[in-house]
């Protein structure tokens, strides 16, 4: 099939992907699947292509991801059972200062949220919250979104975070990680600033009725509470090492280095190897050795890992599938002006992951099965290298910021372990990543024109 009819089917399966998730709490992985299998039956794909195009899918994007997600969860595992995440927020929190206390918690919640899911993060730092909240004398809602929308811009934008790991993958864009951390963190800093921003101006007419026990939050026993943390150097070694190590390979293949050494930094910077490197690191954060540590905690990041897998080869089946289709020479005629055509492509994946994102509430959701949609297209209007896929992902991260409302399992735990009413925390949480979302993509469009 060609042209419009082709068009309609792809279109319409994309339709299903969102209904069978946001209406009828169809997983994603299923209704991945299912769409991928239907678009291409009904595309006309001999069916033996159609098997080999999923399978191709799934297991490619396996073959070049799938590690670097699993690595990324156990590190945030172990950095959160071992205390370390607590312990970084400690550091920041010196560093910061006690005077600013929302871009304190803004600061920790970004840091944080790289490689612990932000759920988990937020429900870590909620009693450091409340009682810094009491020790500085600022409203509960102040801090509540501080943290939130910390924790949010970094969890949707800055690897190893698996969403954009996954999206990264998705489009071919693995072997640029560097590039992609590194507009990871500039796309970021402005959202966490707007989030910060709101936070203190909205935080400040939010208030929230506290229960005697939130008055009695001492920040220094709450400190003491969690008992020997880690030191700052072996908790911040896990994330900064990988990074640092992705960065230099990146540095070293834009350079054109060559020689031994080199090559060797190389290995050590492909993100597999990179992210095994975290790790170890992280092993050294263990309180002990046993079967709880070395097998449970571990066993739990494999588990977190579990569905961030299924739906990000799902999502790559499902891209494979509408690659095989004769989509590419519909959109290789219609592009014609590939400057003009880019340009305004880079807020197409903002829009339709700003659809998925509200529909079904899961950004990581939003995120791989976004990039699933555009990977495909993306040769074919020319939108190729580093830079420019590195900024078609931080697009699909922003449109996945908006915005979390009550379909969002993040909404919940902000809104039940700050004690904001739903009106609250719709006026706090939906319209904090609301105005997060429209920062990111106006920064993002920004460097677009500027840089390709």
């Amino acid at each position: 099939m060609e042209g419009f009819g082709l068009v309609l089917i792809i279109l319409l399966g994309v339709l299903f992907v969102i209904v069978a998730t946001a209406k009828f709490n169809l997983h994603p992985f299923l209704s991945l699947l299912i769409s991928a299998f239907a678009i291409g039956i009904l595309s006309g794909m001999p069916l033996g292509d159609v098997v080999e195009a999923v399978n191709g899918g799934f297991g490619g994007l396996m073959g070049g991801i799938g590690l670097v997600i699993v690595f990324g969860t156990i590190i945030g595992v172990i950095l959160e059972k071992s205390g370390a995440a607590l312990r970084m927020a400690e550091v920041v929190l010196r560093i910061v200062g006690e005077k600013r206390p929302q871009l304190a918690m803004s600061a920790i919640g970004s840091i944080v949220s790289i490689p612990v899911f932000c759920d988990s993060g937020y429900v870590i730092l909620s009693s450091l919250k409340k009682a810094l909240a009491n020790k500085t004398k600022v409203t509960v809602a102040s801090m509540a979104i501080a943290l939130s929308t910390g924790l949010f811009a970094t969890h949707t934008l800055v690897p190893p975070t698996p969403g954009p790991i996954a999206a990264a993958g998705n489009i071919g864009a693995q072997n640029y990680l560097g590039t992609v951390i590194l507009f990871g963190i500039i796309v970021a800093i402005p959202a966490i600033l707007v989030g910060y921003i709101w936070a203190v101006k909205a935080g400040k007419n939010i208030h929230i009725e506290q229960s005697e026990d939130d008055a009695l939050y001492n920040y220094d026993e709450v400190v003491s509470s969690f008992g020997d943390m880690p030191s700052a150097t072996k908790s911040f070694a896990p994330i900064l090492i990988p990074i640092l190590l992705i960065g230099f390979s990146s540095v070293i293949t834009f350079a054109g280095w060559e020689g031994p050494l080199f090559s060797f930094f190389l290995f050590l910077g492909s993100p597999v190897v990179a992210l095994l490197v975290g790790v170890l690191f992280a092993f050294t954060l263990l309180p002990k050795y046993d079967e709880e540590t070395l097998t449970q905690w571990v066993g739990i990041g494999i588990k977190e890992a579990a569905p961030i897998l299924l739906i990000t080869g799902a999502g790559g089946a499902f891209g494979s599938v509408i690659s095989s289709t004769s989509i590419a020479d519909l959109i290789k005629g219609i592009a014609g002006n590939e400057v003009a055509v880019g340009a305004v492509f880079i807020f197409i994946p903002f829009i339709i992951a700003a659809a998925l994102k509200s529909a079904q509430g899961s950004s990581t959701a939003a995120i791989v099965i976004t990039s699933t949609l555009i990977a495909p297209l993306l040769p074919q209007i020319g939108i190729e290298g580093t830079v420019p896929l590195a900024l078609v992902v931080m697009s699909v991260g922003a449109g996945a910021m908006v915005v979390s409302h009550v379909n969002d399992s993040y909404f919940w735990v902000v809104k039940e372990f700050s004690g904001m009413s739903i009106t609250q925390a719709y006026k706090a949480q939906t319209m904090g990543t609301l105005l997060q979302g429209i920062t990111a993509i106006i920064v993002t469009s920004f460097l677009w024109f500027i840089l390709v």
